[in-house]
């Protein structure tokens, strides 16, 4: 199972990768495998500011819909597009071609409560 050292985690499975004061978001490689094979993903809040936490998406998999949590308050400021017409990217590829949404931090602070690779691993179980 993947989990790279350069990102931070969330309870909810989420993975952020942190560059100045955008964070881009996805699924974790563990996620995406409880999930098994995934046929689509939405995200209809382009352009909204949300508080963490809040449901940003849903990822719909051949048998489960899952919300998806948005880890840090921000402004969603880009989709995926690739997902519209490939949403098993998230299986394949779930750090690089799979990830979902960019979002502008609103508060850096909220950074420090995301877990690191090794919290993650202790979360799941590896």
């Amino acid at each position: 199972m993947n989990i790279p050292s350069d990102l931070k985690y969330t309870k909810d499975h989420e993975w952020i990768r942190i560059e100045g004061d955008i964070a881009t978001v996805g699924i974790t490689d563990f996620a995406q495998g409880e999930l098994g094979d995934i046929v689509y993903v939405e995200v209809e809040t382009l352009d909204e500011t949300l508080d963490r936490d809040e449901v940003f998406g849903t990822v719909e998999a051949v048998k489960t819909v899952s919300d998806l949590f948005l880890p840090l308050s921000g402004e969603i400021i880009e989709l995926n597009e690739l997902l519209e017409d490939e949403p098993e990217k998230v299986n394949s590829d779930p750090y690089g071609d799979g990830w979902m949404i960019k979002v502008k931090i609103n508060d850096a602070s909220e950074i420090d409560s995301l877990m690191s690779e090794a919290d993650y691993k202790e979360l799941i179980g590896v």
